[in-house]
């Protein structure tokens, strides 16, 4: 059996989601009351903020390299980031890593190309909705994102810091997230929204129907991983 390896801790509660997400997937495809096998390194999520913030991508890419580097000598035979803003350095990390990685960003990619998907919307972090990993992947596949303006992104960006990676998942915040899609399918056209942060889903998965698909990416990552321990 091969064994996936996690890079968790970023942040806590959407690494439990993954863990949850994992093994559903895998009784899904495997009712025989087996299991997979997953490795998961917790790390310290506010120094890998600390070091996004403070712009230095070459100690994040160091500091997740080294971290995965634990994950193959325990066995792992591929890994994963359990978050999107982390991609931003993701193929640095990934030229010189020796265990095969797996991209939340490559897989979100492949699954709007499959629903057919003309103009995403991407929510997220600053450093997601601000950074290149997405729009070059993306563009990599023909694809167009659309990101919200730089108010609507202040105010995600303030409710993913101070809420969201606390714990807190306040209805008032969902309704506010969710005006926001309003606005973007008003003004830009959106035809979906890809949930481009790990923990966007655990306050807008039961928010409804808002008229367009939401794409959870940690479950798209999580469904990309599975096929790839099945292999």
């Amino acid at each position: 059996m091969k064994t996936i390896g996690i890079i968790g801790g970023i942040g806590p509660e959407s690494t439990i989601e993954y863990y949850r997400f994992i093994l559903a997937a895998w009784r899904e495809r495997r009712p025989d009351g087996s299991a997979p096998s997953i490795l998961i390194n917790s790390i310290d999520m506010h120094k890998g903020l600390r070091l996004l913030e403070e712009q230095k991508y070459g100690e994040l890419a160091d500091y997740l390299a080294v971290e995965i580097e634990r994950l193959q000598k325990a066995g792992a035979d591929f890994g994963l980031l359990a978050a999107n803003s982390p991609h931003m350095v993701f193929d640095d990390v990934r030229s010189r890593s020796s265990l095969p990685l797996l991209s939340i960003v490559e897989a979100t990619s492949d699954a709007v190309r499959d629903l057919g998907l003309k103009r995403p919307a991407l929510f997220g972090t600053r450093f997601t909705m601000q950074g290149r990993f997405y729009p070059d992947v993306f563009s990599r596949a023909g694809l167009e994102l659309v990101v919200p303006d730089a108010a609507q992104q202040a105010y995600i960006h303030d409710k993913y810091m101070n809420e969201l990676l606390r714990n807190l998942f306040l209805p008032e915040t969902r309704a506010g997230l969710l005006a926001i899609v309003e606005q973007m399918k008003e003004r830009d056209g959106i035809d979906g929204l890809i949930l481009g942060g790990t923990e966007l889903p655990l306050i807008l998965r039961d928010a409804g129907n808002p008229g367009i698909p939401m794409l959870d990416t940690t479950q798209i990552h999580v469904n990309a991983a599975v096929a790839r321990l099945l292999a």
